[in-house]
């Protein structure tokens, strides 16, 4: 039996079972929990033998590639994850051939050779082998925002942006899930400091992005369709769309960003190609309907990924980086990370043209230099009570009948307030028509997930105007959406930052156990959603 409970929709809010409601199989569940197993494996080694990290480059990409591949809806393949744990133990068995000491872990021993071995030694190491509830709740809410700063930092390192520090902590935190005797004060202890390392990689990450990109500027983006035949790209890894562009610059083809890479056209170095056409469709599980009339290829940068219901758009689905899906192309890079996209081209070429399903423009662009670069008319707003409250509407959006209530709460907040959102949460009211504040939009899109720590800066910033000594005396609210692993640690990286009373939906999660929710509504405040009407009551204070 398969047991995971790591992302918003698990079944009955505790756990899948059977099968993923994400879609993965049981042994594709197995195959992950074994793969994070043999990485806990490695960090045992390195952090007993105080192994220097800096060193050990390729075996840190690796991991942190790995975990990656366990992030919700990134990695159906199998095959792929298979491959991966075999790799995983080769360099783990490197390491431990170095090694001084003989007192390791097993999971810096066992060997699992046979797919039938694999999958019998990780029905002994999943979730439920840690016996108190507890304990075992801290530990994989750890695990899940390591998921998520892998994530972030898999994106910097392709930039060329590394931090021995942050993959130093990773491993800290991988080995110390291994000792059971860790008291609920520990844990609470190491959740925040996997928050501040949360920070600390979205700041890299920004860092990275920013230094090859530019500053986001704000933009209107086409979400109207051209003539031409085209390549759909999604998920959030900017390098990838770099690399497309280039290759496609003067083919024909043209380029529209899906779902979470939409916030790419706000980035100047992106403006300068003429085939980078547009946004297509929405949040990424719309991909069902919105791929069918697509057309034309689509390539998955990262995770996002929806078994699809037709074999002809799976002929159309090419996978790359930690992403894989049975069936699928997966394009793999060169040893300077290059990719030759040419087959997804020439695909592109013999296909039709996307299907228009709506048009006009949306605006986005409001990451911290852009919006510090109107701190002065915001400011002026907030004292003139033309501004009398922020929402940070920020994370991810769901297939959820119940995510409705992030539509209907946008549009029954009063006119005189501000949406400041990041993540694909924004397709529930980005499109609303919502209006402005003195030329201020009501909606200011940061960007992808990771640009949480735009929103976080911005908040601090007024902070620092206000001269206030507490970020939550601010007028701002915390709305918060979250589906998988990378909204976790955006919400970890809040909480370190001191943010309390934070709403989180559109339930919470399931890994948190009755006693560890009680710890983060008595310490953080942490509650869940009521009806529309009377949560913006309860922000209002009315």
């Amino acid at each position: 039996m398969m047991f995971c409970f790591q992302c918003q929709e698990t079944a009955k809010g505790t756990g899948c079972e059977v099968r993923g409601v994400c879609g993965k199989t049981e042994d594709v569940a197995k195959l992950q929990d074994l793969l994070i197993y043999s990485l806990k494996g490695i960090a045992d080694i390195i952090n007993k033998e105080k192994m220097d990290v800096s060193k050990l480059g390729n075996i840190n990409h690796e991991v942190i590639k790995s975990l990656f591949m366990t992030i919700t809806n990134a990695n159906f393949d199998a095959d792929a994850l298979e491959k991966q744990i075999d790799e995983m133990i080769l360099l783990r068995d490197s390491l431990k051939s170095k090694s001084a000491s003989g007192s390791f872990h097993d999971a810096a021993s066992f060997q699992a050779g046979s797919l039938e071995e694999k999958l019998k030694k990780a029905a002994d190491i999943g979730v439920l082998s840690t016996q108190n509830e507890d304990i075992r709740s801290f530990k994989e809410m750890n695990i899940y925002g390591l998921k998520g700063m892998a994530a972030y930092f898999h994106h910097a390192l392709n930039l060329g942006k590394d931090s021995p520090e942050i993959i130093s902590y990773i491993y800290e935190t991988l080995a110390a899930s291994l000792d059971d005797s860790l008291s609920t004060d520990e844990w609470v202890a190491r959740t925040l400091k996997t928050g501040q390392y949360g920070v600390s990689v979205m700041a890299l990450l920004d860092q990275a992005n920013t230094e090859k990109y530019g500053n986001p500027e704000i933009s209107d983006v086409n979400i109207g369709v051209r003539k031409n035949p085209a390549i759909l790209i999604s998920g959030h890894d900017l390098t990838d769309l770099e690399q497309l562009l280039e290759q496609t610059k003067d083919s024909g083809v043209d380029v529209y960003t899906h779902s979470e890479m939409l916030p790419a056209h706000y980035y100047p170095a992106f403006k300068k190609y003429p085939n980078f056409a547009g946004n297509y469709g929405n949040a990424w599980w719309k991909q069902i309907d919105e791929f069918a009339s697509f057309k034309g290829p689509i390539l998955f940068t990262t995770n996002c990924i929806v078994p699809p219901r037709s074999e002809e758009v799976r002929g159309r689905i090419f996978t790359t980086g930690a992403t894989g899906y049975p069936g699928c192309i997966h394009i793999v890079s060169d040893e300077k990370g290059k990719k030759d996209f040419s087959q997804i081209i020439e695909l592109a070429k013999t296909l039709e043209p996307p299907v228009e399903i709506e048009s006009g423009t949306i605006v986005g662009g409001f990451a911290h230099e852009q919006v510090f670069a109107l701190a002065d008319k915001i400011v002026d707003a907030v004292k003139s009570g033309a501004i009398k409250k922020f929402f940070v509407m920020a994370g991810c959006d769901g297939r959820m009948k119940s995510r409705e209530y992030y539509t209907e709460f946008a549009n029954n907040l009063p006119a005189d307030t501000v949406i400041m959102t990041a993540g694909c949460a924004k397709y529930r009211y980005n499109k609303l028509g919502l209006g402005d504040i003195n030329g201020i939009p009501r909606v200011l899109d940061a960007g992808q997930c990771n640009d949480s720590y735009s929103l976080a800066l911005i908040a601090l910033k007024l902070q620092e105007v206000f001269g206030l000594d507490d970020i939550n005396k601010l007028p701002i609210a915390f709305n918060i959406a979250w589906y998988e692993q990378k909204a976790v640690i955006v919400l970890l990286a809040l909480l370190y930052l001191g943010v309390k009373n934070i709403h989180l939906g559109p339930t919470l999660p399931g890994f948190l156990s009755p006693n560890v929710a009680n710890v983060l509504v008595e310490n953080f405040g942490i509650s869940g959603i009521g009806t529309v009407e009377d949560d913006i009551k309860l922000f209002m204070g009315a």
